[in-house]
Formats: C-alpha cells, structure tokens, sequence
C-alpha cells in the first residue's frame, strides 16, 4: 500500500512535531525541581506532544510520512543545535534518543496498526517515552550530574510526558469527535 505525504494535515502536523522536538532541545538543561521528588526539563514540557503528534502523523499520512517526518526533525534541530552552540554532548543525546525512541514507536505503533487508536497510542507510548527518557539523560548527562539528580530527572520526564501526552491525545480525540 502506497501513502500519500502530501497534504495539509501531514504538512501541519510534520511542522508541529518539528518545533515541538526543537522547543524541547533548546529548553533541555533548564530545570523544574517537583514538590516532593524529581527535577522536571522544561525540554520535557515541549517533547511530550511530539508522541501524540507523531501518532496523528501515522494516521494521517501513513508510515512513509511519519519517517519523512522524523527525518525533518532530526534534520531541523541539528541544525538549530549548531547555529546555537548547543554542546555537542547535547546534540548527540537528543538526536541518539530521537532516532531511537521515535522508531521503537513507530515500530510497536505499525505493528498495532489495526487495533483501537488508543491501543496503538498507549502500547507505542508505554515503550518510547522510559526509552526516550533513560537515553537521553544517561547520554547528556551521565557524568556531569549525579546519579540522584539523574534518577529525578528521569523519573519526572517519564511522569511528565505519560501525563501530558495523555491530556494532548485526550485533546485531539474531542477535537476529531467534534469534527465527524
């Protein structure tokens, strides 16, 4: 089966997915300290849409679209990380984890591509958000931080992206329901 990638929707939803991933890299070493535990990336704050953005992406353009997608965010925010002298220890992480997490989605999402939205959107999810989180933070942080602050970091990332990707899903389906 041959998709289309052409059309306003991918386009828009390509757009978003790369400016979420671009807020979520600039913002990625600034720091929430949580009431009782963990130290919340503002990064995470902007990346938790891109889970949802990449779904809608995948529904609306297929699988092609969604590598196009992931390729251009890859692309836009290598680029951004140079032209702000984004350490290179950043760079790597960001675009490691990227690459990694967003395929393991992909892949766990295509794999469901017949079971509900929701199935799709909650076991793709419950596999990229920890992996995304543990890589990355191993990867920028690992060394410079201590094991502590790391374990904050991660344990407030994978809260704050479950949380709010959830509310961004549950957003997008009223839309979509109000809209049919």
């Amino acid at each position: 089966m041959t998709y289309s990638v052409v059309g306003r929707p991918v386009i828009i939803l390509t757009a978003l997915y790369a400016l979420s991933i671009l807020l979520a890299n600039l913002t990625l070493n600034q720091f929430i300290p949580l009431p009782v535990f963990g130290l919340l990336s503002v990064g995470t704050i902007f990346f938790a849409a891109v889970f949802t953005l990449r779904d809608r992406i995948h529904r609306a353009g297929g699988l092609r679209a969604v590598y196009i997608a992931i390729a251009l965010a890859l692309l836009v925010n290598t680029v951004a990380a140079v032209l702000t002298d984004t350490p290179w220890r950043f760079v790597g992480a960001s675009f490691l984890a990227i690459l990694v997490g967003e395929l393991a989605d992909t892949a766990v999402y295509q794999r469901l591509i017949q079971k509900s939205w929701w199935t799709r959107v909650l076991a793709s999810n419950a596999v990229s958000v920890p992996l995304d989180s543990v890589l990355f933070t191993l990867l920028a942080f690992y060394g410079d931080m201590s094991s502590r602050d790391i374990t904050q970091i991660i344990f407030a990332d994978i809260l704050a992206k479950y949380a709010i990707a959830a509310l961004f899903a549950l957003r997008v389906r009223q839309v979509s329901r109000a809209a049919a």
